[in-house]
């Protein structure tokens, strides 16, 4: 299907259309139902996503009521993804390791949790031909789920080392930990020996510009050679990207995680092959908001 001037879009619903969704707070901001229901069409399957608007505290019931409405599957988001792990049925590995779900699956009349965060990290660094991991020092600003899942990802790609940098010391060594060997809590100033730069925190997001003294890791510590990525994917092109690209350094948001790691969930729910390149085009081009 050419997807130059147009993005796939679902057939017609019906009763017996197949429902998936994505739950967070807040979520109507959210790619994952464009990123889902461009598969969908290109898959041509009779499957629909929509997100929805699930408040703190209310995961259990979201899951409750996915079960009795014949949901097959849900993406979790913010901020949902620890408690998550605590009301399925049943983790992956990955996602035991980490604490945290950012997918259940319908598998038996319970819900499954899997983490296709940090593989869907790595899978978009190797996509682009950017990076690869594997013998390479990375170091990862953060310590939330999101960081731990990419120190996780990295690690089992085969990083040589995962520095972690985070305020907290204690959360530091916590997300370092899910590198095992690998990983150790860092400083900034190693960023400048890192060949991989990631930030995993909220900084940057939104319209409002960072300051000096904001940056995940001062701009003048990156330079030619390096592969700096933000997570943070609105705006596109965020303030510290843009300083990490005026030393030099090679620049990426968060847009390829996104796409892969919706895709290892699309997989997830359907076990059909699923068409990564749709999916990449229609997030670089999302339409009007």
């Amino acid at each position: 299907m050419d997807m130059t001037n147009r993005r796939p879009v679902p057939g017609p619903l019906s009763a017996a259309t197949t429902v998936v969704g994505v739950i967070g707070d807040p979520v109507a901001h959210s790619l994952s139902p464009l990123l889902h229901n461009t598969a969908f069409a290109v898959m041509g399957l009779d499957w629909v996503s929509v997100g929805f608007p699930v408040g703190v505290g209310r995961a259990g019931q979201a899951l409750s009521g996915a079960t009795a409405l014949g949901v097959r599957g849900l993406s979790v988001t913010m901020p949902h993804k620890d408690a998550a792990a605590s009301l399925v049925q049943s983790l992956s590995p990955l996602a035991e390791l980490l604490g945290a779900v950012n997918c259940v699956v319908e598998r038996d009349g319970g819900w499954h949790g899997e983490n296709t965060d940090g593989p869907g990290f790595v899978a978009a660094l190797r996509h682009t031909g950017a990076f690869d991991p594997e013998g390479r020092r990375c170091l990862v600003v953060g310590a939330g789920g999101a960081a731990r899942a990419v120190v996780a990802g990295l690690a089992g790609a085969g990083a040589a080392e995962v520095v972690v940098v985070n305020r907290s010391a204690d959360r530091a060594a916590t997300a370092a930990g899910a590198a095992g060997p690998a990983g150790r809590v860092g400083e900034e100033s190693d960023a400048a020996t890192a060949e991989l730069v990631v930030n995993a925190t909220p900084l940057g997001m939104g319209p409002t510009a960072a300051g000096t003294g904001d940056w995940p890791v001062r701009p003048d510590l990156l330079h030619p050679g390096q592969v700096v990525v933000d997570l943070v994917y609105h705006p596109r092109v965020t303030p510290w990207m843009a300083a990490a690209e005026a030393q030099g350094a090679q620049v990426a948001n968060g847009i390829g995680m996104l796409v892969h790691q919706a895709a290892l969930q699309l997989w997830a729910w359907t076990g059909h092959e699923v068409p990564v390149q749709a999916m990449w085009e229609a997030a670089q081009t999302p339409g009007p908001p």
